[in-house]
């Protein structure tokens, strides 16, 4: 038996090497951490649990057959985040580049369907210079597997995507199919085509970080969710995420702690919004105010930052918080934010996170660009993931409510359950500038004063309409409350809606604007 024992010992040392020496050398002078280093990093210490270390690739052509690939180039078991078990692969670039293989996939898609059929969250670290070209189809037919175990899992576990060196191609689609996509500067590439065919197709020159670096996915494209200088501050990104989402979506939602030392916090937005609507501030000092201990786990902070969403607790539950950013481009919505705050809002109705949506915004932003851009479908996809999601919503109206704008951000006529407006919210068809130049133009031009008659018909037309009473008056608004009441208020809210249910018309599914 001891013999025995040491020659497995011997095996596991050799096949954990990767690459050998020489290749994990390069991976290191690249700036990147192993496959078994990232994964010890991310998991809590000494929970990682490995599984099908002496796979053995398939691959008999050109020479393959005669190449052993240790692990076929990834590293697949569980482990666990603070406690709660999380299902990990890591693809192992010191072996054949990470290259895609039949083995290799079958690797993957195991740890794919433990993680769905034992309902934990998948953690895939993606660094791989994509498909094996010498094993053909087999390495085509492995990329549709995963693919469609990716979409199959969708809404039923969390899926995470570490994008840590290149994934190009085919590659790229599983990454695109998950919740959250994590990058880092200097080290993330994702692209269809590389910068080579580019150039060869279309005459094109650009650089790997130009075309699809860390900052282009979390800045332009919108690909990626969060944005980390290094591997070290990625891993951290990932473990405090996973503090806010539930393993599976039939986990059993934590009842509000209604504790005294929490539902008491003491909160001052009076002095954070300014009372001039003109005025910008950061709303996300808004949510931190009425967070438990201000914590807030910020998602897609570079992209169209006009809307901000993410994660809070509050009575030390995790809520979802979708909010107007008035400080960018006034916090109007357009395609991407549009977008960005659909699909979140989606996200949490999946795992039955309520939504908190604080509001103050003047409407869509307009223009040619935008028109063509398609806005109207973009807008759309917001205005149903909202009126879908059955969980808790509750929305805040913090100053702007205008036109299709306030109808967009959960309004009563989406489905909101609760609505409260803060003695500043002005709810509009448009604002008063605008609609005084259309209602009273006749008296403006006319007038022996038109800058004078303007102003008072703008004033007129904010103390008729501009404020939150009239539609509190109609029940559009369940309450106008005064901002330090915002967190108890929304405490409440959410404790009554714990036990919501919604009957839906008995569908398949419906057919979003995608």
């Amino acid at each position: 038996m001891k013999n025995k024992i040491e020659t497995l010992r011997a095996s596991k040392s050799r096949l954990q090497l990767g690459g050998g020496e020489q290749a994990i050398a390069k991976q290191k002078e690249m700036g990147k951490l192993t496959a078994r280093e990232r994964i010890e990093q991310l998991l809590d210490p000494d929970t990682f649990c490995e599984y099908d270390l002496f796979i053995r690739h398939e691959a008999r052509e050109f020479g393959m057959e005669n190449k052993e690939l240790p692990g076929d180039g990834v590293v697949i078991g569980t482990g666990k985040i603070y406690g709660k078990k999380v299902a990990v692969f890591a693809q192992d670039f010191t072996v054949v580049g990470g290259s895609l293989g039949y083995m290799h996939a079958k690797k993957i898609t195991k740890i794919m369907d433990y993680a769905l059929n034992m309902r934990m969250p998948l953690i895939g670290i993606n660094d791989s210079g994509g498909a094996r070209i010498q094993e053909g189809v087999n390495a085509l037919a492995g990329y549709g597997d995963i693919f469609y175990r990716n979409t199959l899992a969708s809404g039923v576990i969390p899926q995470l995507s570490v994008i840590l060196g290149p994934c190009a191609g085919g590659a790229v689609y599983s990454p695109a199919l998950t919740d959250f996509v994590f990058v880092v500067d200097g080290i993330s590439k994702m692209f269809i085509t590389g910068p080579e065919v580019i150039k060869t197709v279309l005459g094109e020159e650009i650089d790997m970080e130009s075309l699809g670096g860390a900052r282009v996915h979390c800045e332009t494209t919108g690909n990626a969710h969060f944005f980390a200088r290094n591997e070290a501050e990625c891993f951290q990104q990932i473990r405090d995420l996973i503090k806010y989402v539930p393993s599976h979506n039939e986990e059993a939602v934590s009842s509000l702690n209604t504790d005294e030392k929490i539902s008491k916090k003491i909160i001052d937005i009076e002095q954070i919004i300014p009372v001039d609507p003109t005025k910008p501030y950061d709303v996300r000092e808004v949510i931190r105010e009425i967070t438990d201990d201000g914590e807030f786990i910020e998602i897609q902070e570079l992209f169209a930052a006009n809307i901000v969403i993410g994660f809070g607790k509050m009575g030390g539950k995790t809520v979802g918080f979708v909010a107007n950013q008035p400080m960018v481009l006034a916090g109007v919505l357009d395609c991407d934010s549009s977008d960005k705050a659909a699909r979140f809002i989606r996200y949490c109705d999946a795992f039955n996170i309520p939504i908190v949506t604080l509001e103050d915004m003047p409407g869509y932003l307009p223009g040619i660009d935008q028109e063509h851009a398609g806005v109207i479908r973009h807008g759309a996809k917001m205005l149903y993931a909202y009126s879908e999601a059955t969980i808790p919503k509750i929305t805040v109206i913090l100053r702007k409510a205008y036109g299709g704008g306030y109808i967009a951000m959960n309004s009563r006529h989406l489905g909101a359950d609760f609505v409260f407006a803060l003695p500043t919210a002005e709810i509009a068809v448009m604002g008063p500038e605008g609609a005084a130049n259309i209602i009273f133009r006749k008296e403006i031009t006319a007038a022996e004063n038109p800058a004078e008659m303007r102003k008072i018909k703008v004033q007129e037309y904010k103390d008729k309409f501009a404020n939150p009473y009239v539609a509190a008056g109609k029940g559009y608004i369940d309450a106008v409350i005064e901002p330090n009441e915002t967190r108890d208020y929304i405490l409440n809210a959410l404790q009554l809606s714990e036990n919501k249910q919604i009957l839906s018309p008995k569908k398949k599914h419906g057919i979003p604007p995608f």
